[in-house]
């Protein structure tokens, strides 16, 4: 079989690449050795200006990073050395009598640099007919315009520890063949890498890189994390000279969430990029203002325990359009209360009242309130130094500042946010010192956007792509202070139905507003992740219409009621299959972080092979977990046990609909 033949070509070639590899590295490492030990031995006999020992240390500098990037590219190989290639397309071109045989793989491989690849990279423009054609006419994007012409033949492959498991003529429906096998196995403690699998709907979106801000409303299991993934190793593979992995910032859920999908850019030959919830990142820049506050988790926590209407009513408010409408009004009036400006004198030169007011409400009016005394003083700073031909010194410089930021009546952020509240009628903060003072959830985003507003929002440019994940997680409010913080390219995805809300939060109706008119919404309506019996009973529970999914059936949802938690708990092990020969993973999902502690400590009197996450936890482990259903959100099990009450309110039937669509082969409902 040719393909086999080819296969046994391409391990051989990998494994001699590899060989040769590790020998330049060895070489490469006493080049660098050597380059020290010369450094060391004559740096003090340098020419005095410095040229040698600068020549000496870009060299070295060189070398180091050549030597790195020749262990990544290794790293890569051995990669390739268990699944070289997972698809072939043989295309003929317009005009030529032959077609072309194009392997492709996670990588490009050649054998020398500056070759015709035999292994071509799934993101390369070729690869793209792989994705998107069957059989028949198709054309491909290259660098030197459209190329058209017909696919003869098209095959798919899997390749484990460089054996040929299966290989075959592809078309439409037997790639649904191979998603059912793909998805019918268990699920892993990672999310998987789709290169194999990709729909030309997702490809779509992977390669798209017209639209600076890419909204992906997508139907739980239908892939949208992964396709922002390998979306963004697309982007690094098509602009390596602009973005960076140090460049894409990923806001993800929590810690757990960031540890499952952390594998899949390395898998894809990138390096891993920055991850982290909004929440922690707020919970850094109020440092200064407070010790400590509330995350999201805590505010479910209070609506599950009962909030009174009103307070969650105040809540929503201060998320809201309206809230940042009021704290415009407010900071319109702020400055007549905020300042008592006077005139200032220092060794000669002096500024009167009159100035001052000029320079405050005039000269420096775009510059934010609180940092606008600041920039008046430097302001003050330069004309004495330029006056009198002098430098201040760093003192000096401090007892100026002092002397300017004394005109404010108060520069604590937390003060002036009380000062809004008493405006609006609203409860206030304690009045206590710093040490003692703690934001409730509902005050984090108002007293960061007021923050931003007095001092000014430090634009995270170095942020060149932003991925925003549970889109529909975030409020009015929040999308405005990402807006003030990046001005950068976003993949923004979610799913308008997993909203922690009683009723769904469809944010692409006010995202427009706030991102500006480079937007555009794409739906992705087909779900990979659950059984047709499994995602037909959520659908029940999420008020949805019949989603599109893929033709895959298992065992039908197991519901039951128990008279305690203790023979719930009991009924849960005899059904759990986690083991050697069982499923990978499973999952208790509870309705509140008390419920999962106790269910936790029950279990594992019996059992110690449970784990237990919480928002502190930053590992997904094998085996039995349990948690909440806010803490499962983007994660997925082979079985779920679904802790549920028999009560139900829009709230917890929410929970339920997030539980339900956690579970790839079986679901369990259990009502204590």
């Amino acid at each position: 079989m040719e393909s086999m033949n080819f296969l046994d070509e391409i391990i051989e070639k990998l494994t001699k690449k590899i060989a040769q590899m590790d020998e330049e590295i060895t070489a490469g490492q006493k080049d660098i050795e050597s380059m020290h030990e010369y450094y060391w031995e004559n740096y003090t006999e340098m020419d005095q200006y410095g040229y040698e020992d600068y020549d000496n240390q870009q060299a070295l500098l060189q070398r180091v990073n050549a030597n790195q990037d020749s262990l990544r590219l290794k790293a890569r190989y051995e990669k390739m050395l268990d699944s070289p290639f997972f698809g072939r397309v043989d295309f003929c071109y317009d005009g030529d009598d032959e077609p072309e045989v194009f392997y492709i793989g996670i990588g490009n491989f050649a054998e020398e640099a500056g070759k015709v690849p035999l292994i071509y990279d799934w993101r390369a423009p070729v690869s793209g007919l792989f994705y998107d054609y069957d059989k028949g006419p198709a054309f491909y994007e290259a660098p030197a315009g459209k190329l058209e012409g017909e696919i003869t033949s098209k095959w798919q492959y899997k390749i484990r520890r460089g054996k040929l498991v299966y290989g075959f003529e592809s078309d439409v429906k037997i790639d649904d063949e191979i998603l059912k096998q793909e998805l019918g196995t268990n699920s892993d403690v990672q999310l998987k890498n789709i290169v194999r699998t990709i729909q030309k709907e997702q490809n779509a979106i992977i390669r798209n890189t017209n639209d600076k801000i890419l909204v992906i409303q997508g139907a739980a299991g239908s892939g949208k994390t992964s396709v922002a993934l390998h979306r963004i190793a697309y982007l690094l593979y098509h602009d390596r000279k602009h973005l960076k992995s140090s460049s894409i910032l990923v806001l993800s859920p929590n810690s757990v969430f960031s540890d499952y999908i952390s594998h899949i850019l390395p898998e894809l030959g990138e390096e891993n990029i920055r991850e982290m919830s909004l929440d922690l990142f707020a919970y850094r820049e109020l440092k200064k203002i407070v010790p400590d506050c509330e995350d999201r988790y805590h505010q479910i926590e209070h609506r599950l325990a009962g909030m009174d209407e009103a307070d969650w009513k105040r809540c929503q408010w201060k998320q809201s359009r309206d809230c940042i409408g009021a704290m415009e009004g407010f900071l319109a009036q702020l400055e007549e209360w905020l300042v008592n400006l006077k005139g200032v004198h220092f060794r000669g030169l002096e500024k009167t009242e009159e100035e001052m007011i000029r320079l405050f409400y005039f000269k420096f009016q775009e510059v934010p309130v609180l940092a606008r005394m600041g920039a008046i003083m430097e302001y003050f700073v330069d004309e004495y130094e330029t006056r009198y031909s002098t430098e201040l010194s760093e003192e000096e410089v401090e007892k100026l500042r002092t002397k300017f930021n004394a005109m404010y009546t108060t520069v604590d952020v937390y003060k002036i946010y009380n000062w809004f509240l008493e405006e609006q009628g609203l409860p206030l903060l304690p009045d206590v010192p710093y040490d003692r003072r703690y934001l409730s959830y509902e005050d984090v985003y108002p007293v960061l956007y007021l923050k931003y507003r007095l001092e000014g929002a430090g634009r995270q440019d170095q942020i060149r792509h932003l991925v925003v994940d549970e889109m529909q997680d975030y409020s009015y409010l929040q999308y405005t202070i990402l807006s003030l913080l990046f001005s950068c390219p976003m993949t923004i995805l979610g799913d308008r139905a997993q909203t922690m809300e009683e009723e769904q939060n469809d944010v692409t109706q006010f995202l427009p507003q706030i991102l500006g008119k480079h937007f555009r919404k794409i739906e992705m309506n087909k779900s990979y992740r659950n059984t047709v019996e499994i995602a037909r009973y959520a659908e029940t529970l999420g008020g949805i219409k019949e989603t599109d999914l893929l033709d895959r059936h298992g065992k039908a949802v197991e519901e039951a009621e128990f008279s305690s938690g203790e023979e719930r708990t009991s009924q849960i092990l005899k059904q759990v299959k986690t083991g050697p020969d069982g499923y990978e993973t499973a999952a208790v999902l509870t309705m509140t972080e008390q419920e999962a502690k106790e269910i936790y400590e029950n279990i594992r009197e019996k059992t110690d092979q449970v784990h237990y996450i919480d928002r502190d936890s930053s590992r997904f482990g094998r085996g039995l977990t349990v948690t909440t259903f806010y803490m499962a959100k983007g994660l997925e099990f082979d079985q779920v046990f679904t802790a549920a009450c028999k009560e139900q309110t829009g709230l917890t039937r929410q929970a339920e609909y997030i539980c339900a669509t956690r579970a790839l082969h079986e679901l369990y409902v259990y009502r204590v």
